[in-house]
């Protein structure tokens, strides 16, 4: 039984963008183990903490998330 784990930082993504991403993920993983394991493969999203988040030595918000996305 495979079980992805995804994090994110809160309020990047809204509820369809996750159905997506769960949608996808489940495909991607049905295409290589066969689709009798469609049942019982999961997917797990996290949402981290706005600012909690660090890269690279800085915290990430939302806002950071949001200003990368319309560069």
């Amino acid at each position: 039984m495979p079980l992805i784990q995804v994090k994110l930082i809160e309020g990047v993504f809204d509820s369809n963008q996750k159905k997506e991403i769960i949608t996808k993920l489940t495909n991607a993983m049905v295409s290589i183990e066969g689709e009798s394991l469609r049942p019982v493969t999961w997917v797990v999203i996290d949402e981290v903490r706005s600012g909690a988040w660090g890269i690279g030595g800085q915290a990430m918000t939302t806002a950071d998330v949001h200003a990368m996305a319309e560069d």
